[in-house]
Parts: C-alpha cells; sequence; structure tokens
C-alpha cells in the first residue's frame, strides 16, 4: 500500500491513541481522533482534510488499527489496558454502532384511532349516541307501563359497543400485520461483508462492523459504511444514490489525483481493494440519508391501488342506496303520520327519525366495503411471511402480485438449478488428464516440476476466495464456487495458498466480469526485478483464443498449431458434452515496460501460454428437473441465460429438463448479431443461450417484453441490475449474488434454489386468488344485505327492516375482518398450476365470479324474503310479538348461515373447481374463522337479547335455519354447472386467453415439428442415395463392360468394390471412380441441401 502523506509541513499529523497537535478531544476518548474530525472530511468530500489529519496511514494509527492486521477481536485500549467484558466495547462508545435508531413504530393506540378515522364510523357514533340519549331521556321521564322493560338505552349502546369492536378488530389485524412487515424488514438488511480480523479474511454481519475495521471491496459490494481508500487495483464504484453523480467514481490516494474516500450505499463497479471505516451508523452517509427518510410512506401495490377504485365504485353506490332509503323511509314515516287520527309526540317522531338515520348510515356501513385492500394486506403479509420459510425474502410487496401472472422465467444454471458444490472432476494440463477424484495426487505428481510450480501459483494468486469459518464454524473455501473448486484442487495437491499470496503481492488485478469471462493478475517474477508474470483464467474457448503457446508433457513451450487448438477445443467440448464447466489456465511473461503501458481497463491477454483446462462438476440439484415440468404445467415458459460454453449448457439444460426436442439453443454473440426482427422470430423456440453477457439478458427481457410476457429473471451479479430492475420480477441470488444485484431484485432467492422460484409462482398465484375470493364473498353480503334491507323496510308496514342496526354491523365484521382473515390466509395447492398465467390487466371480477355474486344474492334476498313473509306460516309460529321476535332471529340467523356456508362456496373460484372442501382440512385459518363465527352466532342468539334483537330458538328452528344456510351450496354447484356465456356479455372469463400475449410454441408442439423434419430428412436422405445408387450402377454397367473386355473379375477388384461406398466409410485410400465420386457428390449435396432447410428454422441446435 503506498501511504499518503501531507505534502508539506503545516500539516499537522494525528497522535497514535493520544490525539491531535490542534485540539483536544474527548475526555473518554481512547483514540486520536474524535467522530467529528472524520465525519467532517466526508460531508462534504475535502481531500485537504484528509491530508490535515496525516491521511489514511495516521488515520489507523489513530485508530488504533494495522491495515495488514485489521481490528483484534480482544483489543487493548486506553492508558489502563484493560480488556471490555464486550468486543469492541470502547470504539462503540466514542463512535457508535453500526445501526440505525429504531424507526418509530407504530402503537396499538394509533392504530386503534386510524381504525375509528372513518367517516362512516364516526357518522354512525354520533347516530347512536343520539340514540342513546333519546332511549335515555325516553326511559327515565317517557310514559310506561309498571311491568314494562326501560330498554331504550339499548340500541344506542348496542351500536356504539359493535363500533367499538369492529375498531379493536382491524386494529389487531393492523398490528399484527406491522410486526410482520417489520421481520421482514430486519431481515432483508441482514448481510456480510468481508474483512481483515487477527490477520485473518472473515465475513462479518453489517452491524458488526466497527469505525477502524479493515474492509475487503470486491466488484457487486454496496459498501454499508464511510471509509478511506488503503489500497487496490482498478476500483471504480457508482456513487449516484449517495451523491446524485451518474459517473463511474475511480478510488485512489489523493497525490494520484483520485477520489479517496468511499462513502456508504456506493456500488462497486470494479476492481479490489481495501478501506479503513471511518464512519458507522446515522454518523454514516447512508445513515442520514435512512434517517431523512423515515417520514416516507409505503406504496401502495398495482393490486390494492385496483381494489381501493373498486371500494370508491362500490361505496358510491351503497351511498346512494342509503340516501334513497333514508328519503323513502322519512317520506314513508310523515305520510303515515299524516294520515294517522292522532299525529304523534314529537319525542317519539324524533326518536324514529334517529332510528331511520341509524339504518341508513348503516347500510352505507355494511355497502362500503372498505375490507378490500385490507384483505390485500393481510395476504401478502401471510403470504410474504410463509414464502420467506420457502426461500424467497420478498423486497417488493408487488413483486409477489406479479409473480401470479409470470409468463417466462428466465434462469441462471449455475447455484440456480445446480448445486453449486463444485468440484474438479477432470482435466488437461500439460498433456496429462486428470481423471476423477481419487487420482488427483497422481496427476499431479505426473506434471514436471515447473508445470506444478505455474498451475499452483495460478490457482492461488489469480483469485479472490479464501478460508474461513461457516455459520456452524466449520473451515471452508469462501468467495467464488469456482474459485473454491479450484483451491480446494490446489489444496488436495499441497497447495498453501495463504504462503503462496504472501510471498507474491499483485501488482495489478483484473476480476472477473461477466463479459470478458476471464479474470486476470499481474505479479512480479521472484527474483527477477525487470520481469512480471501475467496470469489469466476464464472461459476455456475465449483464453485459448489469446494463446499462441502451450506447455508440453515435459513442461517446455511449444506452438500452437491448428492440429493442437482443435485437440484441446475437442477436449473442451469432450467435457462440456460431459455437463461440466470448464476453466481455462494459462500465462505470460512480460517486462516493466509492457507492464507501463498496461490499461487500467484491459489486461493485457495477447499471446498467453495454455497451462490447461479444469472440468468442473457441479450437480443438477434434486427437483429441479419437476419444478421445469411445473412451470411447463402452468404455462410457463422456461429459458435458461447462463455464461457456460454452449456443450455445457445444452447438457444442462436437457437433464433439467428445459431444453426439449425441437427447441433451440444459441450463443449471446449469435444473440447480439441479430436484428430485432429476427430475435422475436426465434423467441418462441429459443430454450437456452450460452455464453450470455448481461447485455444480452437486458435485451431478452425487452424482446420478451414487446411480446407482452411477464418476465421472471434470475441474477447475480452487478451487471445484472438493469436486466433485474426492468424484468417484471427479479430474482436475486442470495447466497451467490452481490449486494447490488439483490438491491436491484425483487424477490432474493435465500436458498439459490430454482424450485422457490416455482413456490414463489405458487404463491403469487395463492395471491391474487385469496384476494378474489374474498372479494367474491364481500359483494355477495354487500348486495344482499342492501337489497334485503331496502326492500324489506320500504315494504314493511311499520318500516322495519329485516335486519337491524347492530345485527348489520354483526354481519360487517363477518364480511369485513373475519372473512378476509379466512379467505386471504390460505397457501397455495397443486391445482393453482393446473391454468394458464392471468393477464397483465386482467379485470378484478370474471364472468364466473360476477355470475356467482348475482346468482348467490338473487337466491339469498329471496330465500329470506320468503322467510320474513311465510315464515310464521311455515315453521307454525304463533301470530304474537314473541311469534315475530323467533320469525326475525330466524331470518337474521339464516342469513348469517348463509354467509357461512357461501364461505366456503367462496374458497373455490376456478369454474373447473367444483370441489369446495378440497384441501379444507389443511386450511386451519379458515375452519378456525368458521368456528369463530358460528360459536359466536350460537352466544348472540342465546344471549344476544335486547342489544341483538334475539330470542332463543328451539332446535327444530336451528335445523330450520341451518339448512336454509346450506341450500348456499348446492345453488353455487348449480351456478357453476351453467354454461360460459361471457362472451354474450362482454365480460371477461377466468379461461379467456390473453388478447395481447403472443403466444410461444408449446413443448409438445416443438417435439411434434422436430419429428416430423426428422423424418422428412430421413425420406430425403434415403431418396438422394436411391437416386445416386441408381446413377452409379447405370455407369458402372459401362465400367464392367470394359472390365470383361481386358478379362479382369470386376467381384475381385479392391477399387471397384471400395468406388460403391461412400467416402469416408472405409479405411483404405482407394482410387474412385469419377462417376462414383460424382454420385456421391450428389448425395452430399441433397442431404446438405435438406439440413439447410431445417437449419433456417432450428439453427445451432444438435439434439
Amino acid at each position: 500500500m503506498a501511504p499518503v502523506t501531507g505534502g508539506g509541513s503545516e500539516r499537522t499529523p494525528l497522535l497514535p491513541g493520544g490525539g491531535h497537535n490542534n485540539g483536544a478531544l474527548r475526555s473518554n476518548n481512547p483514540f486520536g481522533v474524535d467522530p467529528e474530525q472524520l465525519t467532517d472530511m466526508l460531508d462534504p468530500k475535502d481531500p485537504e482534510k484528509l491530508l490535515d489529519l496525516g491521511g489514511p496511514d495516521q488515520i489507523c494509527k489513530a485508530l488504533l488499527v494495522d491495515p495488514k492486521v485489521g481490528l483484534k477481536q480482544r483489543e487493548q485500549v486506553g492508558s489502563g489496558g484493560d480488556y471490555h467484558a464486550e468486543p469492541f466495547e470502547a470504539r462503540r462508545e466514542v463512535f457508535g454502532r453500526n445501526t440505525l435508531p429504531e424507526a418509530h413504530v407504530v402503537t396499538f393506540l394509533q392504530l386503534l384511532i386510524a381504525a375509528y378515522n372513518d367517516r362512516t364510523l364516526i357518522m354512525l357514533t354520533i347516530a347512536s349516541v343520539v340514540s342513546l340519549a333519546v332511549g335515555v331521556y325516553d326511559d327515565l321521564l317517557g310514559s310506561h307501563k309498571n311491568d314494562e322493560v326501560k330498554v331504550g338505552w339499548v340500541e344506542g349502546a348496542a351500536i356504539s359497543l359493535a363500533v367499538i369492536v369492529v375498531c379493536f378488530t382491524n386494529a389487531i389485524n393492523d398490528y399484527q400485520k406491522e410486526k410482520q412487515f417489520q421481520k421482514l424488514n430486519a431481515k432483508k438488511e441482514d448481510r456480510t461483508v468481508k474483512a481483515l480480523r487477527d490477520g485473518n479474511e472473515v465475513e462479518i454481519g453489517v452491524q458488526e462492523i466497527n469505525v477502524g475495521d479493515i474492509l475487503l471491496i470486491e466488484p457487486g459490494d454496496i459498501i454499508p459504511v464511510d471509509g478511506v481508500y488503503l489500497g487496490g487495483h482498478n476500483m471504480t464504484c457508482d456513487e449516484s444514490s449517495a451523491t446524485g453523480e451518474s459517473d463511474a467514481i475511480k478510488k485512489g490516494f489523493t497525490t494520484d489525483g483520485r477520489d479517496p474516500f468511499i462513502l456508504s450505499g456506493a456500488k462497486v463497479l470494479e476492481g479490489v481493494g481495501s478501506m479503513v471505516v471511518v464512519a458507522v451508523g446515522p454518523r454514516s452517509f447512508y445513515g442520514k440519508i435512512m434517517m431523512a427518510m423515515r417520514q416516507g410512506q409505503a406504496s401502495e401495490t398495482p393490486l390494492q391501488r385496483k381494489l381501493d377504485v373498486l371500494a370508491e365504485q362500490i361505496a358510491k353506490y351503497g351511498m346512494s342506496a342509503a340516501i334513497l332509503l333514508l328519503m323513502t323511509l322519512t317520506i314513508k314515516y310523515l305520510v303515515n303520520c299524516a294520515l294517522a287520527p292522532e299525529f304523534p309526540p314529537y319525542s317519539i317522531m324524533f326518536s324514529h327519525f334517529v332510528s331511520i338515520i341509524i339504518e341508513s348510515i348503516t347500510v352505507v356501513v355494511v355497502a362500503v366495503p372498505e375490507g378490500l385492500p385490507m384483505a390485500v394486506t393481510i395476504s401478502l403479509a401471510y403470504a410474504t411471511t410463509k414464502m420467506l420459510k420457502d426461500g424467497n425474502l420478498v423486497r417488493q410487496l408487488a413483486a409477489c402480485e406479479t409473480m401470479g401472472g409470470a409468463t417466462v422465467v428466465c434462469t441462471d444454471k449455475t447455484g440456480t438449478l445446480t448445486q453449486n458444490l463444485m468440484t474438479v472432476v477432470s482435466g488437461v494440463v500439460a498433456d496429462v488428464e486428470l481423471k476423477g477424484l481419487a487420482g488427483v495426487q497422481e496427476f499431479y505428481k505426473s506434471l514436471p516440476k515447473d508445470v506444478q510450480s505455474i498451475l499452483l501459483e495460478s490457482i492461488a494468486i489469480n483469485s479472490t476466495a479464501f478460508e474461513g469459518p461457516d455459520d456452524q464454524g466449520h473451515i471452508e473455501f469462501i468467495g467464488s464456487k469456482s474459485e473454491c473448486a479450484l483451491l480446494g484442487f490446489g489444496k488436495a495437491c499441497g497447495l498453501d495458498y495463504r504462503a503462496a499470496r504472501a510471498d507474491n503481492k499483485p501488482v495489478r488485478v483484473y476480476p472477473f466480469s461477466s463479459e470478458k469471462k476471464t479474470m486476470t493478475t499481474i505479479i512480479p517474477v521472484i527474483g527477477e526485478s525487470d520481469q512480471f508474470r501475467v496470469h489469466a483464467k476464464g472461459a476455456s474457448e475465449i483464453v485459448l483464443r489469446s494463446c499462441t503457446k502451450y506447455m508440453d508433457k515435459d513442461g517446455k513451450c511449444v506452438d500452437i498449431d491448428q492440429t493442437v487448438r482443435n485437440e484441446l477445443l475437442r477436449r473442451i467440448s469432450m467435457f462440456a458434452n460431459n455437463a461440466l464447466r470448464t476453466f481455462a489456465l494459462a500465462y505470460k511473461i512480460i517486462d516493466n515496460a509492457e507492464l507501463g503501458s498496461c490499461s487500467d481497463d484491459e489486461a493485457p491477454l495477447s499471446d498467453l501460454i495454455w497451462i490447461g483446462v479444469m472440468g468442473i462438476q457441479d450437480p443438477l440439484r434434486p427437483g429441479v428437473h419437476q419444478a421445469v415440468v411445473d412451470c411447463h404445467r402452468a404455462g410457463v415458459i422456461v429459458r435458461m441465460i447462463t455464461g457456460d460454453n454452449i456443450e455445457t449448457a445444452r447438457a444442462i439444460a436437457r437433464d433439467a429438463g428445459i431444453l426439449t426436442k425441437g427447441g433451440q439453443a444459441i450463443t449471446g454473440p449469435q444473440w447480439r448479431k441479430m436484428t430485432p426482427e429476427q430475435q422475436h422470430a426465434i423467441l418462441p423456440r429459443l430454450q437456452v443461450m450460452a455464453r450470455s453477457s448481461p447485455l444480452d439478458k437486458q435485451i431478452m427481457v425487452e424482446r420478451l417484453q414487446e411480446r407482452h410476457e411477464v418476465v421472471a429473471m434470475t441474477g447475480d451479479g452487478t451487471n445484472d441490475s438493469p436486466a433485474l430492475k426492468l424484468a417484471d420480477v427479479g430474482f436475486s441470488m442470495g447466497i451467490a449474488g452481490t449486494e447490488v444485484a439483490k438491491e436491484a431484485s425483487d424477490i432474493i432467492l435465500m436458498d439459490d434454489d430454482f424450485k422457490s422460484i416455482v413456490k414463489a409462482l405458487r404463491w403469487g398465484r395463492a395471491v391474487n386468488d385469496s384476494v378474489r375470493k374474498f372479494l367474491q364473498f364481500q359483494l355477495t353480503v354487500n348486495i344482499t344485505a342492501v337489497l334485503l334491507t331496502f326492500i324489506s323496510s320500504v315494504f314493511s308496514a311499520d318500516g322495519q327492516s329485516a335486519l337491524t342496526a347492530v345485527q348489520l354491523l354483526w354481519v360487517n365484521m363477518i364480511m369485513d375482518t373475519l372473512a378476509a382473515l379466512a379467505l386471504a390466509t390460505e397457501g397455495p395447492t397443486d391445482m393453482v398450476l393446473d391454468r394458464p398465467p392471468q393477464q397483465r390487466h386482467s379485470a378484478l371480477i370474471t364472468f364466473e365470479m360476477w355470475r356467482m355474486i348475482l346468482g348467490q344474492a338473487f337466491f339469498q334476498v329471496v330465500i329470506n324474503l320468503l322467510l320474513l313473509n311465510h315464515g310464521l306460516e311455515i315453521f307454525h309460529l304463533p301470530v304474537t310479538k314473541h311469534g315475530v321476535a323467533v320469525l326475525r332471529t330466524m331470518v337474521f340467523n339464516s342469513f348469517v348461515f348463509l354467509q357461512v356456508f357461501n364461505q366456503i362456496n367462496c374458497r373455490r373460484i376456478q369454474p373447473n373447481e367444483f370441489n369446495v372442501f378440497a384441501n379444507i382440512h389443511n386450511d386451519t385459518g379458515f375452519l378456525l374463522v368458521q368456528v369463530f363465527i358460528v360459536a359466536a352466532q350460537w352466544l348472540i342468539i342465546t344471549y344476544g337479547g335486547i342489544a341483538f334483537s334475539t330470542v332463543p330458538l328451539n332446535g327444530l328452528q336451528w335445523v330450520g335455519t341451518l339448512f336454509i344456510g346450506m341450500l348456499s351450496l348446492p345453488v353455487g354447484l348449480a351456478i357453476r354447472m351453467l354454461p360460459d356465456l361471457s362472451a354474450c356479455f362482454g365480460l371477461e372469463s377466468a379461461n379467456s386467453p390473453a388478447q395481447q400475449h403472443l403466444p410461444e410454441v408449446s413443448t409438445a408442439r416443438m417435439r411434434i415439428e422436430a419429428s416430423v423434419k426428422d423424418v422428412q430428412r430421413a425420406v430425403k436422405f434415403f431418396g438422394a442415395i436411391r437416386n445416386a445408387q441408381q446413377t452409379s450402377l447405370a455407369r458402372k454397367g459401362d465400367d464392367l463392360l470394359s472390365n470383361n473386355f481386358l478379362g479382369e473379375d470386376p467381384c475381385l477388384s479392391p477399387t471397384t468394390r471400395a468406388s460403391t461406398l461412400p467416402s469416408g466409410l472405409t479405411t483404405a485410400a482407394p482410387t474412385v471412380p469419377v462417376s462414383t465420386s460424382s454420385s456421391w457428390t450428389k448425395v452430399k449435396a441433397a442431404v446438405n441441401n435438406s439440413n439447410n432447410n431445417n437449419n433456417n428454422n432450428n439453427s445451432n441446435n444438435k439434439d
């Protein structure tokens, strides 16, 4: 590391552990610098202040840290040298922890107030208070018979209590939801960084970072703290999130004219390096921004916005119905009063008007579906919590909804389809072949000494992987899995990578990038002052393209001619066809002049010397094939986009079931050369893209979205972030992914497993289904309750509704909060994969849902009106006050049980799902809610009395109302069996194909077309052979006449025998007659013509 000096005598350096010459430190600060001095030079960036403090070296001394060792786990600070009970306690007392103060948590009281902050509830409360006052006044001062119970206050009190219960229920729901989202947010902030501790490279959690820590930085990292650059190679950062500057900023020393400050939130684009931490937590740049952003409000998801609009529309109709009811009942009452022989007292009239107002307001409460947005929130909160257990950390709630409509999944190979447990199992170095793990030692000993040395040096130096403890404390290699595999191979050969790295300090490092497919490290040659060794590794065919020599079995450097190059390519292809990932190693020697001419961006990769190629095995994950089959069953196309070569990609894709007969596989360079029209033409059959770059992924997403596809894309690299952002749903890798990729993604695959994508697909469809189930149920109750209340009030003699205000509030609680809990928390079933994806802009309510809503509402209104008007005769009830009370209780009970059984009906909303009881035993939440509603209804009927206007029912009456409620199930079945007439009404059916979606070619169709082409090719082939044979026989007749004239036997002539065979089918080299050669040329021409015709439709697919 090049130290930074003050550059002049006027600079006053910091004192290690003893303060600064120019000012006094805090009395409790054992370090040589205050936090304010460090943050002042960062905000704004001021290199002069850095130089005033003595530069990075002096800052490290003041912070009591050795840049080569890092912090010591049990450090001694201060004059007393006491050990602290907690590691780094003194640092944290002075500089703080890398955590932000807890955000303001919404209290239960605030949620309760928010739940009550609803105009209709406030209006209802005012009306209930007026009713209570009138009732109390009537009870105290009104005229009553001696034996009459004074119950005027009951209705007002009951309504007030019902409002309180509704508010408490909503507040409890919101409180639980907030707690779940807090846990998810805490999980999102949990990540690790590489640091130096006690001289070892370790991974620590971001919350464990202290001021003075030495962090090791790699491409793809998002810097969690502020720091000062200590050293590195070609480090470039994107600090747009912190400073707003869009240009990439090169990091370096002040003396070199570069930016020495590394701000928190910066994204490392390329290069490697180290930094000393100078600010953490709220003092860091990122911390200040986050503290300022805490006042922001969470945005709504698209589905929530749709439901808000729908709720407003329904509320308008409900308000209109309430106003109409208020006007009708008021006019009716005034007319009755005018026609009455005696005008009623004003107190009675006022009380009646208050009752009418309460009833009208209650209609508004019931009609307004305030539970719709809440249903989405509950469903998303439940789904995201469950998805985390399935390996999906949802960063953007909208992604959960969008995933339900995904039509295409573009997946990476390494770690997603495969296990990411890489092992070197094959290889060829200096013409010596490695065959299996068991032969590593024998393979290594067979190599010449010079080759052994250069091979292990290349593996050790040209790598960023290292050994460290895992979560369980076991020592393992940490870093890129490919590099870990190579280091594991080197360790088996006796390599001590730490010693090799200590002896060979890089002078230049060009990190691996997904565009270049190579990594390069330049080190000094030991013992040679003017020579440097360039070590390169990467994609085999790309490295081979830069090689002009190779090391033979004697360790000598030999020129690579075309024969050798073809043999090396054959070896690479052989490994790749066995589903092995291949890495090539190469090197060369350069001098000082060549090193000076090297650019910071382009590694010197010309005229390399080939060391060898390694075949790394990465087995397919168990269950991936079935997951791909599930995607195909759900109408979702799976495409594999990988950086591996095309043979490896094909082999893995076939095993996974992605590449099918008739499907196409191409390379990234071929894709980039195509015009947009050609890309659109190949897309329907394109299943594999090999040697792809991040730009290829981005173009792929754009082309698919132009075809109105809903695209899910996986990515793990920094440069994948544009494609992840562009995709409808971006999946990043939780294990192998960079922090930049995670930041750009919507969902993080915590286990990097493709099966988790299928689980996300299931949950996405389940969320959309849950909201539709709740919507169907609530609209049915809304329409039924409003119509029943309106019709019964208007046409009854006394203007009394079939359901009282308190009863309606109980129904409102059933259809809002309880139904949301019951229907919005059902997990996904296998059936969600048995239908095609929904359209991007599909209607919330399909034709089947409207049919069920209107059909059930019509049935429920009719059955309740029949019961209300003819119930006395049907159940043989006396025409007395008690008999009427029993009848009204039965109407209320049957209405509630109609909703209970209709909830079961609404568990299935797809037209082909007739079994509404399917999987109900596993739906614990639904069953608990149903049991609660039934138990509460029994208590209300039995003990509700005056408050709920009910009387106890006998067994026969209970059975009767239960039977009426159960009729909802056969009615629902009958409605489901009606024909689909959606086209007649211009409505969208659940089975409607996507209007704008350009359909992909199904795998079954591709197989059929491929088989037809195979048959056509075979027919043309044998037809060409038959024609050639006929021509050959005709000409052979002339030859036979000539040969017989000369007295020779053609049957014994080897030349003649060979002439009847195609060229290449005999090991001999006969002199082929011109006629036969010409005939065979015709055969080949015909076959080639056939193949060319087929290749136009199926290029690059060799299946």
